[in-house]
């Protein structure tokens, strides 16, 4: 008999002997995404290699000229590491940003 619920989210729930009432829906998103306990670990793994392989590419086609500064993956560079190196807090403070990006960020719909 053929179920809606995501056999992979069983699989992975009976591996670590966990209840497997109230799977997820076995849909291509939900399969697709990080979301399905059974492939969790193979989607991220795909969407890490995805960021390096464009960063990498990005890196390798800047022009020597350029003063673009890529976040680095192995996290040298972050956004607070940038925030402190490029002298953001002259412009404003972290809270403000994260305030206004917020009041922006509502105005979107769903």
């Amino acid at each position: 008999m053929q179920s809606a619920e995501c056999w992979l989210c069983r699989i992975a729930r009976e591996a670590r002997g966990e209840n497997t009432d109230s799977l997820a829906a076995e849909t291509n998103s939900h399969i697709n995404s990080a979301g399905c306990e059974g492939m969790a670990t193979t989607v991220t793994t795909a969407h890490h290699s995805i960021c390096r392989h464009l960063h990498d590419s990005m890196h390798a086609a800047q022009k020597p000229e350029s003063r673009l500064m890529f976040v680095t993956l192995d996290k040298e560079s972050n956004m607070s590491t940038l925030r402190r190196r490029e002298g953001f807090l002259r412009i404003c403070s972290k809270e403000d940003l994260a305030e206004k990006a917020q009041s922006i960020e509502v105005t979107i719909p769903d």
